[in-house]
């Protein structure tokens, strides 16, 4: 709508993370049939622009479960709804904590990794996580 989008005439960035975030969310919450809260935006690739008028769909899918964390992975696709024509111009990565009655974080059930690709989703997500973790160790000590 035209409220969303810049002086270009393109879906501001905080926009659209704010759907991507409410998508991830949803994820995040089918999965652990628990409340579930943003730990963090790990990555957010702009690959194209969203133009006002067009539709925007944001696909949400569970990449990776830890113990009372999920990696979330969002595509976002616009549409042009005059020539059917659909991009995909984003692609986001977020983690979420599932929390109990005291807000407290608590245990996700495991991901059911039925094919290939889950498979691969899950060591990638695992992967980013050892990363970062990592990261965080290292940068903790002063390095």
């Amino acid at each position: 709508m035209p409220q969303h989008v810049n002086n270009l005439g393109h879906v501001f960035g905080g926009v659209l993370l704010s759907m991507v975030d409410r998508a991830a969310a949803v994820s995040a919450m089918r999965h652990a049939v628990r409340p579930c809260v943003t730990v963090s935006i790990d990555r957010v690739d702009f690959r194209e622009p969203i133009h006002a008028g067009e539709l925007v769909t944001c696909r949400a899918r569970v990449n990776y479960v830890g113990h009372t964390s999920m990696e979330i992975g969002v595509e976002v696709h616009a549409e042009n709804l005059l020539t059917g024509r659909t991009r995909h111009t984003n692609t986001c990565l977020l983690t979420f904590v599932a929390i109990d009655d005291k807000h407290r974080p608590c245990p996700v059930p495991p991901l059911d990794l039925a094919t290939e690709d889950d498979e691969r989703r899950f060591r990638e997500g695992r992967r980013r996580r050892e990363v970062r973790q990592q990261l965080d160790a290292e940068l903790a000590r002063g390095g």
